[in-house]
Protein backbone atom coordinates (compact mmCIF):
# COMPACT_ATOMS: atom_id res chain seq x y z
CA UNK A 1 0.00 0.00 0.00
CA UNK A 2 1.58 3.74 -0.65
CA UNK A 3 0.40 4.78 2.53
CA UNK A 4 4.17 5.71 4.17
CA UNK A 5 4.45 7.75 7.03
CA UNK A 6 4.51 11.56 6.77
CA UNK A 7 8.16 12.48 7.23
CA UNK A 8 8.72 9.38 4.77
CA UNK A 9 6.30 11.93 1.86
CA UNK A 10 8.18 15.04 2.59
CA UNK A 11 11.45 13.80 1.53
CA UNK A 12 10.03 11.85 -1.67
CA UNK A 13 7.24 14.23 -2.78
CA UNK A 14 9.51 16.62 -3.93
CA UNK A 15 11.75 13.94 -6.04
CA UNK A 16 8.17 12.45 -7.36
CA UNK A 17 7.24 15.87 -8.36
CA UNK A 18 9.69 16.48 -10.17
CA UNK A 19 10.08 13.38 -12.13
CA UNK A 20 6.38 13.99 -13.07
CA UNK A 21 7.07 17.50 -14.50
CA UNK A 22 9.96 15.89 -16.65
CA UNK A 23 7.21 12.44 -17.99
CA UNK A 24 4.57 15.29 -18.81
CA UNK A 25 6.94 17.41 -20.37
CA UNK A 26 8.63 14.83 -22.67
CA UNK A 27 4.95 13.18 -23.19
CA UNK A 28 3.70 16.42 -24.31
CA UNK A 29 6.32 16.86 -26.64
CA UNK A 30 5.76 13.66 -28.59
CA UNK A 31 2.22 14.79 -29.27
CA UNK A 32 0.53 11.28 -28.43
CA UNK A 33 -1.96 11.26 -25.82
CA UNK A 34 -0.80 7.42 -24.99
CA UNK A 35 3.03 8.57 -24.88
CA UNK A 36 3.42 8.94 -21.23
CA UNK A 37 2.17 5.51 -20.67
CA UNK A 38 5.65 4.32 -22.55
CA UNK A 39 7.51 6.78 -20.46
CA UNK A 40 5.82 5.56 -17.04
CA UNK A 41 6.30 1.73 -17.93
CA UNK A 42 10.06 3.13 -18.59
CA UNK A 43 10.50 5.07 -15.39
CA UNK A 44 8.73 2.63 -13.17
CA UNK A 45 11.29 -0.15 -14.67
CA UNK A 46 14.06 1.72 -14.35
CA UNK A 47 13.36 3.01 -10.65
CA UNK A 48 12.48 -0.79 -9.69
CA UNK A 49 15.85 -2.05 -11.18
CA UNK A 50 18.02 0.67 -9.66
CA UNK A 51 16.58 0.38 -6.49
CA UNK A 52 16.97 -3.48 -6.29
CA UNK A 53 20.28 -3.19 -7.65
CA UNK A 54 21.68 -0.77 -5.13
CA UNK A 55 20.02 -2.44 -2.75
CA UNK A 56 20.83 -6.22 -3.17
CA UNK A 57 22.99 -6.20 -6.28
CA UNK A 58 22.99 -9.15 -7.59
CA UNK A 59 18.87 -10.42 -8.94
CA UNK A 60 17.19 -13.25 -6.82
CA UNK A 61 13.72 -14.97 -7.07
CA UNK A 62 12.46 -13.10 -3.79
CA UNK A 63 13.69 -9.75 -4.95
CA UNK A 64 11.45 -10.27 -8.49
CA UNK A 65 8.64 -11.92 -6.71
CA UNK A 66 8.57 -8.97 -3.91
CA UNK A 67 9.05 -6.28 -6.82
CA UNK A 68 6.22 -8.41 -8.82
CA UNK A 69 3.94 -8.50 -6.13
CA UNK A 70 4.85 -4.66 -5.57
CA UNK A 71 3.77 -3.67 -9.15
CA UNK A 72 0.31 -6.02 -9.21
CA UNK A 73 -0.27 -3.77 -5.66
CA UNK A 74 0.02 -0.64 -7.57
CA UNK A 75 -2.15 -1.59 -9.91
CA UNK A 76 -5.01 -3.25 -7.86
CA UNK A 77 -4.98 -0.10 -5.68
CA UNK A 78 -5.00 2.14 -8.74
CA UNK A 79 -7.83 0.51 -9.94
CA UNK A 80 -9.74 0.37 -6.63
CA UNK A 81 -9.30 3.83 -5.68
CA UNK A 82 -9.65 5.48 -9.62
CA UNK A 83 -10.87 2.35 -12.32
CA UNK A 84 -13.39 1.29 -10.20
CA UNK A 85 -15.44 4.87 -8.90
CA UNK A 86 -15.23 5.79 -12.64
CA UNK A 87 -16.55 2.69 -14.19
CA UNK A 88 -19.44 2.86 -12.04
CA UNK A 89 -19.68 6.20 -12.74
CA UNK A 90 -20.00 5.04 -16.66
CA UNK A 91 -22.06 2.50 -16.29
CA UNK A 92 -24.82 4.87 -14.33
CA UNK A 93 -24.55 6.81 -17.04
CA UNK A 94 -24.46 4.55 -20.10
CA UNK A 95 -26.08 1.48 -18.50
CA UNK A 96 -24.99 -1.96 -17.73
CA UNK A 97 -23.96 -4.79 -19.98
CA UNK A 98 -27.72 -6.89 -19.91
CA UNK A 99 -25.75 -10.35 -19.65
CA UNK A 100 -24.35 -9.20 -16.13
CA UNK A 101 -27.81 -8.45 -14.64
CA UNK A 102 -28.46 -12.64 -15.55
CA UNK A 103 -25.58 -13.94 -14.53
CA UNK A 104 -25.81 -12.01 -11.02
CA UNK A 105 -29.12 -13.05 -10.61
CA UNK A 106 -28.49 -16.58 -10.89
CA UNK A 107 -25.37 -16.20 -8.75
CA UNK A 108 -27.62 -15.36 -6.21
CA UNK A 109 -30.18 -18.12 -6.46
CA UNK A 110 -27.47 -20.56 -5.98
Amino acid sequence: MPYIAPKDRKKIDPLIDKLAGAIVKEAKESKYDAAFAGLLNYTCTRLALKVTRALFGKMRYWIIATVIGTFNNIADEFYRRIGLPYENKQMKKSGDVDLYEEYQKEIELD
